[in-house]
């Protein structure tokens, strides 16, 4: 560039004087190849001077720096002032600099090309130029007629005219027979081609097509370049897994026969691409490795390919190499590929880093596409906040600008800031597509109800964003809000309308709806149904045996899914702990707990489930490990250890734990307080659990609910201050529940206080309770009051009620096996050997003990 610069100014102060007309268009040339304009502005003006313009090689070198330079203005003054009007050469330069960055007026000045007097006929490279500009605008029609004119001056055989028509038409959608049609009458085809059909059948999903005209192009004597290999490598990878690895490696092969292939940086690209699609990693980082030249697409590859295959921490790792290197700096596929990978190693510090990085680069900073993948990042973080600043330093926001920032708020609490942006896209008179529909069934779902979800189903029908889904994304999100708000109907009708579209996820969708209805018997139904299957499926079918209290089917399903070589994520997990619950098995609560640490299943959801199942099947000493270890404790992990400690009568414990919840600033929920108070009351802390029920209203600004009003009847009726615990709950401002009754009358038969049993009673019977456990206590009550006759009359409402008490049950998990004992069954395999044991303990007990 220096050199170029210090030539021009040794012309100028020699005048240009004995200069051959070649040097000076090659200097020319050489301003337009590196855009420099302001020499070429000053050669322009010195050999206008020096009478060389009335040279045609020295004007059209200058007309070609000026397009090359975009100087468009400049470019067509000059073109008015020569006189080379028929020279087609002169045209398409004027052509070629208009269809970079013009494309209306580009078909402007093709058409006053054929429309001028002199005729300058237009040449190959004419079409070449034009052709591509129809397709950018859309004008399919246009190339038709462009066609049909090249066809009349006999140049549709020509080669290049020939790659441009089957170009413009496969880009346009028209592959068969159009694009095939013009490739056929090529009469000198060359690699360019079959690469243009090779592409464009790919491009237009026809996968078979291509690799079909890859192997007639193999008999052919034009040999496959490198632009082949990545054209039909991709074609490979969507092949049938069974094959697809196969034909990729064929390709290979091909490729290590030819170095001239095997050195190219882009076919290599291509290659590790394909590995990594087909999910070979190995094969796809030794290639990598083994790369004499590596480009920054080699390294985008290979992160993104790793990402795509979950391998989080190779791709961060890959990422660090790069960045450190320094051979090449990250651009904004790089950055859209790791973000991504940051949110989910939930190793945000390192995206925040990145984020810095994208400060100090005004090149990224002004890149759409990174401002998005940002807000994406820290949506995925909870930062809504973050999410918001990243989307107010996008400089031209797209539609996917606005779909990632909704979807951030539309799960957040701030549902203020969601209708605000929504207002604010509809504002911009930005038109929402089924993404942003997406985001706001969401939030319908989760904030507004059902009569949102119908009206934006409705709008969605209008618009119609649902006729024109390939994949219905819209349509199971919609089948999904319609489960999830209660109305499984609804969703059906979709799940009936989708009958030709319906995807795994369809069925997923319809099968999670009827497990939330609790109609686990349709849900069994749909699954033998479904042909196809995958993890969720799998999880949900756990949950169904769980919730219909089949713990043996929970868990053979469970078995079924590891046989079948899928990995147990964590919603399998959460389905499953339940079951553990069920038959007490602390054998397979320690099972789930040693597969949650070797899958690395982190959430804390999770692990609050765990321990609570820990502490149902009485392993306290368990449920506090998990407890303790947990860095990051939430509300739910503070409530089920409590709870715990609630289940066994500690009740100092569970107080200590929720001093220490309020020493970390986290506010107590009702269900926190209701736990605790049980708690208290297990315990027999009775001050305790009064000085919690006030804090309710004084500190916590709540309204107590009717469990917790039930919690301190309990808590009083326990430590036997009956008469303390009727003026409470004549003291109530609500009306009391059948459940209060029940309690207070449980505590009076306890402490044979049968004047407020009776008024206790009363209210039971008055609301006609069909909790037959009442009808059991106000029975008893009579039993021993000696007042049988009221026992008569009250087994003969039962009878008229049809009330059937269910019979005690209880079972015990011993070396992985199930003993199950029901009241009156005497079934058991080992009966006899128990009886004599409890025999034998009964003995004991009666003997006298000598102190």
């Amino acid at each position: 560039m220096e050199v170029l610069r210090q030539f021009v100014q040794s012309f100028r102060l020699l005048s240009g004087s004995g200069v051959d007309h070649r040097v000076l268009s090659d200097v020319i040339k050489a301003c337009a190849s590196v855009s420099e304009l302001r020499s070429g502005r000053a050669l322009h003006g010195c050999v206008a001077k020096l009478g060389h313009m009335g040279c045609n090689e020295v004007s059209k070198s200058v007309l070609n720096m000026y397009a090359k330079c975009r100087r468009m203005d400049d470019c067509k003054k000059m073109f008015r002032q020569m006189n080379s009007v028929v020279d087609p050469v002169v045209w398409n330069i004027v052509l070629s600099g208009l269809s970079n960055s013009c494309a209306h007026e580009t078909m402007s000045f093709f058409k006053e090309m054929l429309f001028e007097d002199d005729e300058p006929k237009p040449s190959s490279v004419t079409f070449a130029i034009v052709l591509p500009v129809c397709v950018r605008l859309g004008e399919r029609y246009n190339g038709k007629v462009l066609h049909s004119y090249i066809i009349k001056i006999g140049l549709e055989k020509d080669t290049l005219v020939g790659n441009a028509l089957v170009s413009m038409y496969a880009k346009s959608g028209f592959v068969l027979p159009d694009a095939c049609a013009a490739f056929d009458s090529i009469a000198d085809k060359d690699v360019v081609s079959w690469n243009a059909l090779i592409a464009g059948l790919s491009e237009n999903n026809m996968k078979a097509h291509a690799f079909r005209l890859f192997s007639m192009m193999l008999k052919e004597p034009v040999e496959p370049n490198y632009a082949t290999v990545a054209n039909i490598l991709p074609v490979c990878a969507s092949m049938d897994k069974s094959i697809a690895y196969g034909s990729g490696r064929q390709i290979h092969g091909y490729v290590v026969q030819r170095s001239w292939l095997q050195s190219h940086v882009n076919v290599c690209n291509s290659l590790v691409s394909f590995y990594l699609r087909v999910g070979r990693i190995r094969d796809a980082a030794s290639l990598f490795t083994m790369m004499g030249s590596k480009d920054l697409v080699s390294w985008n590859v290979v992160i993104a390919g790793y990402a795509s295959n979950c391998e989080w921490s190779k791709a961060l790792q890959l990422f660090r190499k790069l960045v450190h290197k320094g051979d090449v700096s990250p651009d904004s596929v790089t950055i859209v590929s790791i973000l991504p990978v940051c949110a989910q190693l939930t190793n945000f510090t390192i995206g925040k880093e990145i984020h810095s990085y994208i400060l100090r680069h005004a090149y990224l900073l002004e890149d759409t596409s990174v401002g998005n993948a940002l807000i994406s990042f820290y949506a995925r973080s909870g930062d809504t906040s973050a999410a918001d600043w990243a989307f107010s330093l996008i400089s031209k926001k797209d539609i996917i600008s606005w779909n990632a920032i909704l979807d951030a708020y539309a799960d957040s609490p701030k549902h203020s800031q969601f209708v605000n942006l929504l207002h604010h896209l509809f504002d911009e008179a930005i038109i929402p597509d089924s993404v942003t529909v997406l985001s706001i069934v969401k939030f319908c779902t989760n904030v507004l109800g059902l009569g949102k979800v119908k009206e934006v189903h409705g709008y969605s029908v209008k618009a119609g964003l649902l006729s024109d889904e390939e994949e219905p994304m819209l349509g199971n999100a919609l089948l999904d809000a319609y489960a999830k708000c209660g109305k499984v109907e609804y969703a059906q009708r979709i799940f009936q309308g989708l009958s030709k579209k319906r995807t795994l996820v369809t069925y997923n969708s319809m099968l999670s709806g009827y497990v939330t209805s609790g109609s686990q018997d349709d849900a069994q139904l749909l699954f033998s149904e479904m042909s196809t299957t995958d993890l969720t499926t799998w999880s949900l079918m756990v949950r169904v045996y769980a919730e219909s209290c089949c713990p043996s089917e929970a868990i053979d399903v469970f078995r079924e899914i590891q046989a079948r070589g899928m990995r147990p994520n964590t919603v399998t997990i959460m389905n499953l702990l339940p079951v553990c619950a069920q038959i007490a098995s602390l054998h397979l609560v320690r099972q789930c707990h040693g597969y949650i640490i070797r899958g690395g299943l982190g959430d804390i959801r999770l692990k609050g489930t765990l321990l609570d199942v820990y502490a149902k099947c009485g392993s306290l000493k368990n449920a506090y490990s998990v407890f303790q270890l947990e860095a990051h404790k939430d509300l739910v992990m503070f409530t089920s250890m409590i709870a715990g400690y609630a289940v066994h009568g500690m009740g100092k414990e569970a107080l200590m734990i929720y001093s220490h919840m309020m020493d970390l600033g986290i506010k107590p929920d009702h269900v926190f307080i209701t736990t605790l108070l049980t708690a208290c009351c297990h315990a027999g802390l009775i001050q305790d659990g009064l000085q919690i029920f006030n804090s309710v209203r004084k500190v916590y600004g709540m309204k107590p609910t009717m469990e917790q009003y039930v919690s301190v009847v309990d808590l009083l009726a326990r430590g036997g201050r009956l008469d303390d615990a009727y003026s409470f709950v004549k003291e109530m401002p609500v009306v009391p529940s059948e459940n209060i009754w029940g309690t207070l009358l449980r505590a009076c038969i306890t402490y044979n206080r049968m004047d407020l049993g009776r008024l206790a009673a009363n209210h039971l019977l008055q609301a006609e309770s069909e909790d037959i456990g009442n009808y059991v206590l106000i029975s008893n009550m009579y039993a021993a009051d000696g007042n049988w006759e009221g026992v008569k009359e009250l087994r003969k409402l039962m009878k008229k009620k049809e009330m059937k008490k269910p019979a005690g049950c209880s079972w015990l998990d011993v070396d992985g096996e199930m003993n199950v004992f029901m009241s009156g069954d005497s079934s058991h395999h080992r009966r006899n050997s128990m009886v004599d044991v409890l025999n034998a303990l009964f003995l004991q007990m009666k003997e006298p003990v000598a102190f």
